[in-house]
């Protein structure tokens, strides 16, 4: 049976309404700061692409005021599911921007935890929205996306990972991190964002990292979700490297 759901987030950016539509409203603003990748085609009526590990959801632009309003909806579902997203831009004195998002549609059977994990998720991506927007601005990206299904349940997963992190106890932002992933150059950064036992966010000099772990009820999946603004960074290379990290922490 399909669910009806909308929720609602804002958000206060440190960015003009010119630089928060260009994260919110293109191709490669989106793929700076979300999951997976995005294709846009700008103006009402306009198709868009979101592909991630495979699969992609087609969307239709259902509004568009540049610098103002941006909204879309997913193509629906022969069981009539579908998502659809509206974004509302509105600047402030003094240079900032206040977004405002609100999401509705239908889910299905399982739709309390899908619910669940689309309310948290966007805590977590419209900080790393803003994270992207105040230290890496305007500079290239690549998007690195790697999971393992069937990992540990959260407790033990998050111990590896705090582990390979150089991390330990009561994790808070601020904490200093080393990334060592075998491939890749050695980074050190800090704790920009924790939620466990479902989300870290690492931010360094050229990248900000995302580590999630799904929960039980969606099958201790650990997926990460790097933004890498390194100009040298060859994004098959990175995917492999931390495919394989995943592989050796998790086997």
């Amino acid at each position: 049976m399909a669910h009806e759901f909308e929720l609602s987030k804002e958000i206060e950016l440190d960015a003009t309404p010119e630089q928060v539509w260009e994260a919110i409203a293109t191709g490669p603003g989106v793929d700076s700061w979300f999951m997976g990748r995005t294709e846009i085609e700008p103006g009402e009526g306009g198709r868009g692409r979101f592909t991630m590990f495979g699969g992609t959801e087609t969307t239709t632009v259902t509004a568009w005021e540049p610098g103002k309003r941006f909204a879309y909806r997913s193509d629906e579902n022969p069981d009539g599911l579908f998502m659809a997203m509206e974004y509302l831009v509105e600047g402030r004195d003094g240079g900032s921007t206040v977004l405002r998002l609100v999401q509705h549609g239908f889910l299905g059977d399982d739709w309390e935890t899908e619910y669940e994990a689309m309310v948290t998720g966007w805590d977590l991506y419209l900080h790393k929205l803003a994270q992207y927007l105040t230290y890496f601005r305007g500079r290239p990206v690549t998007v690195v996306s790697a999971a393992r299904p069937h990992a540990p349940e959260s407790e033990k997963a998050w111990a590896a990972i705090k582990d390979e992190l150089g991390l330990a106890g009561t994790v808070r932002e601020g904490d200093p991190v080393r990334l060592a992933v075998d491939g890749l150059p050695p980074e050190d950064g800090v704790v920009d964002y924790a939620a466990l036992p479902d989300f870290l966010g690492v931010r360094t000099a050229d990248g900000l990292y995302g580590f999630i772990h799904s929960g039980p009820k969606r099958g201790n999946v650990v997926v990460l979700g790097h933004h890498i603004f390194a100009e040298d960074t060859g994004q098959e290379r990175a995917e492999s490297a931390w495919q394989s990290w995943l592989a050796r922490l998790f086997p």
